[in-house]
């Protein structure tokens, strides 16, 4: 293994191109109900796998096989590519389909936490009270921008709240295990490798999707939607976020999340026609 580079949590440009990646998995939802429309959550998984694998094969410059790599890299590229792609994306959208939207963003505020403990238990981080007041001052922010008192915790969202904290879980976990992976092998490398396992995974999947007739009429407005998920929430967002983690902490990368639901009400007054008021700028100035 080659010797590890020291991490510079202070280095501007991660932090700049972890901002990026949050605004691009912020605009993933908007396509995502255009493309649902007229697909499944499954197909609409399945297709973001499936094209991103295939671009970033495509970029990889020096095109590495899997069958090269010893036996213990491939167990964590796998567990990498289960955390973080296959089962964090699969469960998420499972999740979401038997909750609310609400409950989602609430639940977003465990990922960090998850994060830290695993990246702690692998000795990456370091157990400090700055980190924990850090993540329960912008959890706190998130939690009071989105009201939790109009959270649904009823008995018929239980098992879809279950879920997000369980993708949550898979999520947080794979930014602290792949770390090691992205600084030794480069961020293309392994975000290729990661999806292409991904891509196996989800292959069952898709041929019984296929063979139940699952997908819903094309067009135009559905083509385009997909192709941007794909493009940037997908393979713009990973490669930066893959990118960050060889250049800061774990907990640093999971703890931006926090910026996707301030991303949300920010746009909100472009998009919707919504004004901000004293919650948003208070949930602002926490997070």
């Amino acid at each position: 293994m080659t010797a590890k580079q020291p991490i510079k949590d202070h280095a501007v440009a991660p932090h700049l191109g972890l901002v990026v990646v949050q605004i691009m998995f912020g605009t993933w939802p908007i396509f995502g109900k255009v493309a649902l429309r007229s697909m499944s959550s499954t197909s609409l998984v399945c297709f973001r796998i499936f094209g991103a694998a295939l671009i970033f094969s495509l970029l990889q410059r020096q095109p590495r096989g899997l069958s090269q790599l010893p036996k213990r890299v491939l167990a964590w590229l796998f567990l990498s590519s289960l955390l973080g792609i296959a089962l964090n994306q699969f469960i998420f959208v499972k999740g979401l389909s038997l909750t609310t939207a609400i409950n989602a963003t609430l639940f977003i505020t465990t990922i960090p936490v998850f994060t830290l403990v695993v990246s702690i238990a692998l000795g990456y981080d370091k157990a400090s009270l700055r980190h924990f007041l850090g993540i329960a001052l912008a959890a706190a922010g998130v939690v009071y921008l989105v009201d939790p008192w109009r959270a649904d915790f009823s008995g018929k969202t239980t098992r879809g709240n279950l879920l997000l904290i369980a993708s949550s879980l898979c999520y947080g976990a794979y930014i602290a295990v792949s770390r090691n992976l992205f600084r030794r092998y480069g961020a293309l490398n392994v975000i290729t490798w990661i999806f292409q396992l991904a891509a196996l995974v989800a292959l069952p999947i898709s041929i019984f999707k296929l063979s139940a007739g699952g997908s819903g009429a094309f067009s135009i407005g559905l083509a385009l939607a997909v192709a941007y998920i794909i493009l940037v929430p997908t393979v713009g967002a990973y490669y930066l976020n893959s990118w960050a983690i060889t250049r800061v902490s774990p907990s640093v990368v999971a703890v931006y999340i926090y910026l996707q639901p301030l991303l949300a009400f920010g746009l909100a007054p472009l998009i919707l026609g919504e004004s901000w008021n004293s919650r948003t700028i208070l949930a602002c100035a926490l997070i």
